[in-house]
């Protein structure tokens, strides 16, 4: 197993005998043979094992606004059936503690232990008395967020690790209305309610004694196909369809929704990826299920070429997530950065009419504020994260849409009070469809939304890290040697959200740089984004202007943080 993070690489003899007795103490109360039979093995190869034992047990999974994520592996610092059923009888008794009725549903993907996380949790829940109905089969974190808001139940449970890597797995808590308020209501926790579960979970006792009852109802279809046919109404009926679409779902779980949303919708069946078609929790063909990494979508982009297709569409092992490619008369196929998606979303919703607000991140493009302020629309901005974006306030605004440049878009928030790669999908087909009825393209509308509101180009530096404590090192260091100028211009504003958020925000006249480490890995992240003008309709030079001005924005912002 590769370190983790912050991993030992030496134990002290007095440490030794500790974990030994944590490590029983564990073993004695683990309720999965097959975690006991791991853990065991570990111990038998002590001492060669101890810096592996001491990670495994260096403190619990940390359960956060996102749920828990890590390895699945034995040992309270790792996603198994004991930290499950802890995570279950917290949730659960927390829940009991507000005096909110309603069913707790269940959702889970097809990771490896996915199923069995969800059953297990439904049967702590019913074991406590509370009701527990459990989605009929592998499906996308997008219906499970829709089926807490469309059966009104009290919270919501999703056992994924969206684009993680295969060894790991997840679990993530939504709440209903009663607990979640308006802006809440079928949306990812917000603090304190993170906090309050976690001490919920850490006051568990001996998990022996965490009742366990029946499986809960096991639902049929029905949730299923009221979640296609909403998304496919939101399409206009009477608008074009003629689109060629190639469709990969990572070896995730989306394929079979997608594809019936677009049915439903009019669009002729995107192709799919024959060999990524299929859920698999190995996900063979692809070193990282994450349509971001490189390499992730060259079977989709070689279907999209074969096919003759207009569009390409990936989303991420548990659908929350959409990826778009097009083909591009100078460029040929490529993949469209989140940011630009984003913008192309919020620009069609626009075209549509109707009010609301519309919100993005700190971290995403400034171009969707321009195209709000062009359009008299009311914007806002938030932290980085859906749990935010969803809770977007302007006055009383309800929220129309939000994205994160992360692939992350929320079309429908009536429906889906989270990111939901199949809806934003289907509507950004009807998109390239209407332009395509219009002898236009995306890449068209692309150039056309540069000529008004300038070209916004935006980049990441991302720095993996062997030790967590390199990323606050860096961050000290930028905090105290901030630049002055950027770019040959000046800094005019240097933005700390200390100690609420560990972020750091830079901009001059035409650049911004946002550094943050990232929520889910062992990265340091800074945000790149040049704003080049378009004073002569030349986009094409624009472009190539924005082009050269990230790049050497990118080499100033590392020598900013010392890491080159």
């Amino acid at each position: 197993m590769a370190a983790k993070p912050n991993q030992r690489d030496d134990v002290s003899p007095d440490e030794l005998t500790g974990l030994r007795a944590r490590a029983q103490t564990w073993l004695d109360d683990d309720p999965d043979p097959a975690t006991r039979d791991e853990l065991r093995a570990v111990l038998d190869r002590l001492p060669a094992s101890a810096a592996e034992l001491a990670d495994r047990f260096a403190g619990p999974l940390t359960f956060g606004t996102a749920g828990l994520r890590g390895p699945l592996r034995a040992g309270p610092n790792g996603m198994n059936l004991a930290v499950v059923t802890a995570a279950a009888a917290g949730l659960v008794g927390w829940l009991a503690g507000r005096d909110a009725p309603g069913p707790l549903v269940i959702g889970y993907d097809a990771r490896h232990g996915s199923k069995q996380f969800a059953q297990r949790t439904a049967r702590v829940a019913t074991g406590a008395g509370r009701p527990a109905v459990v989605l009929p089969r592998p499906l996308p974190t997008p219906v499970l967020a829709y089926a807490v808001r469309a059966l009104g139940a009290v919270a919501g449970v999703m056992v994924t690790a969206s684009h993680n890597p295969p060894q790991d797995n997840g679990y993530k808590v939504y709440l209903g209305a009663e607990l979640g308020g308006v802006l809440g209501a079928g949306a990812q926790i917000v603090p304190p309610v993170d906090a309050e579960i976690s001490a919920a979970i850490a006051a568990v006792g001996p998990l022996a004694a965490v009742p366990l009852g029946p499986p809960g109802e096991v639902l049929g279809d029905d949730v299923v196909a009221a979640y296609v046919r909403d998304v496919a109404a939101l399409v206009a009926p009477d608008g074009a369809r003629e689109l060629t679409i190639a469709y990969t779902p990572l070896h995730g779980v989306g394929a079979a929704v997608l594809t019936s949303v677009f049915a439903r919708a009019g669009f002729a069946v995107p192709g799919v990826v024959a060999e990524q078609a299929e859920p698999d929790p190995d996900f063979p063909t692809v070193s990282f299920p994450n349509p971001e990494e490189p390499g992730a979508t060259d079977k989709l982009l070689a279907l999209a070429r074969s096919i003759g297709a207009d569009l390409a569409i990936a989303n991420d092992p548990d659908a929350d997530r959409c990826a778009v490619a097009i083909p591009d008369r100078v460029r040929g196929w490529r993949m469209l950065h989140g940011d630009e998606v984003g913008v192309l979303l919020a620009d069609h919703l626009v075209s549509r009419g109707g009010s609301g607000l519309f919100a993005t991140t700190i971290v995403s493009s400034s171009q969707l504020r321009a195209l709000c302020e062009a359009g008299g629309r009311p914007y806002a901005e938030t932290l980085t994260g859906f749990k935010w974006i969803v809770r977007a306030e302007s006055g009383t605004e309800p929220l129309r849409y939000g994205y994160e440049e992360a692939l992350g878009y929320c079309v429908a928030p009536e429906l889906v009070r989270d990111k939901d790669g199949i809806s934003a999908a289907l509507l950004f087909a009807e998109l390239a469809a209407t332009l395509k009825a219009r002898g236009r393209t995306v890449a068209d509308r692309l150039d056309e939304l540069a000529g008004t509101l300038g070209v916004y180009l935006t980049d990441q530096l991302a720095v993996r890290v062997d030790d967590l404590r390199e990323i606050e090192n860096t961050m000290t260091y930028i905090r105290t040697k901030t630049p002055t100028t950027l770019l040959d211009e000046p800094v005019t504003s240097v933005e700390d959200l200390a100690p609420a958020a560990d972020v750091l925000i830079l901009r001059t006249g035409s650049a911004r740089v946002v550094v943050r480490p990232s929520g889910t890995e062992p990265k340091l992240k800074a945000y790149l984004e040049v704003l080049e003008s378009v004073p002569d309709g030349d986009v094409p030079a624009a472009r190539e202007r924005a082009a050269a001005s990230v790049r050497a924005l990118r080499t100033e912002t590392a020598a900013a943080l010392g890491i080159w």
